[in-house]
């Protein structure tokens, strides 16, 4: 039995790094019956087959678990948007954010084609919140040797709505990828998806990353009581005032002596930061005991 870590998921395969080299290993119907999908970044004990050959036989414990993107054991989440088309609707930000920061991720804002669109807007509120953020250009270069910086010893997951330029900014830090790319639908003002499946890249100045198929919407998959309980953590600009509500069990969305609001009336938590926590807030309400999804990816 051999340990490593699953770089690629491609077609029902599994490609498994370890010390004796790569293995191309398909995973145990067990794992279908237990509700366990190996994802690219999980460490595993792998069983070889043959040369190159094996099957997964177990996922080790994570320390987190995304479904979209589905990725393991993350340190940092980075989230790519823009001002420029396809303009990023600011809700989906702030739901990534919260669902990383609940999972214990660093999380960075990359604000992209800011030589299109600087993005002023975005990168204020965002800055503002204490979320770090970086605004950068593949086209241009702007920006990439500070992202260098933010990569470096760090795995991370690059992730964002289809034609914001994932697979771009990552040919940026290395020419090398040659990853796939795509145009920007005129008619449709959003991006083709180009990434079509899921991998670990080595970055050339230090850290990896991973490249991501890119959504047109955000499903619901990550919301589950866990988060419920805890959705004020999740946003940091939120914690200096969480203990100063006047009433225990504050939901800070419409409360008489709310501290939340009224930092939010004093301009101290940007208004669209606290929209994006209330409609999270009304996502996650209806859900009960029985609905409970999965926390942070235990396997």
């Amino acid at each position: 039995m051999k340990t490593g870590r699953i770089r690629k998921a491609l077609s029902g395969f599994y490609y498994v790094e370890s010390d004796g080299g790569t293995l191309t290993c398909r995973a145990r119907g067990k794992f279908r019956k237990d509700g366990i999908s190996p994802l690219v970044g999980d460490f595993v004990e792998v069983r070889e087959l043959g040369p190159g050959e094996g099957f997964i036989e177990r996922v080790l414990p994570r320390r987190n678990a995304f479904r979209r993107p589905a990725v393991a054991n993350i340190d940092q989440m980075v989230v790519i948007a823009s001002a420029a088309p396809p303009v990023t609707d600011p809700f989906l930000i702030d739901r990534m954010l919260s669902v990383a920061v609940f999972k214990d991720c660093q999380t960075l804002l990359l604000l992209n084609k800011c030589d299109l669109d600087p993005a002023n807007a975005l990168y204020a509120l965002y800055r503002a919140s204490g979320v770090e953020t970086l605004r950068l250009s593949a086209a241009t270069g702007e920006g990439l040797d500070a992202l260098r910086t933010l990569l470096q010893g760090k795995l991370s997951a690059f992730t964002g709505n289809s034609g914001v330029g994932k697979s771009s900014i990552l040919n940026a830090l290395d020419p090398a990828f040659q990853l796939k790319t795509g145009d920007i639908s005129n008619a449709l003002g959003r991006g083709r998806h180009t990434t079509r499946h899921i991998e670990i890249y080595r970055l050339p100045s230090g850290g990896e990353a991973v490249d991501t198929p890119g959504f047109s919407s955000f499903e619901t998959e990550e919301l589950n009581l866990e988060l419920k309980a805890r959705l004020p953590e999740t946003f940091p600009e939120f914690a200096p005032y969480l203990s100063d509500c006047r009433f225990i069990g504050c939901s800070h969305t419409k409360e008489k002596g709310c501290a939340v609001l009224d930092a939010v009336r004093r301009g101290d938590i940007q208004r669209s930061r606290h929209n994006s926590y209330v409609r999270l807030y009304e996502e996650l309400k209806p859900l009960r005991e029985w609905q409970s999804g999965p926390g942070k990816g235990s396997a």
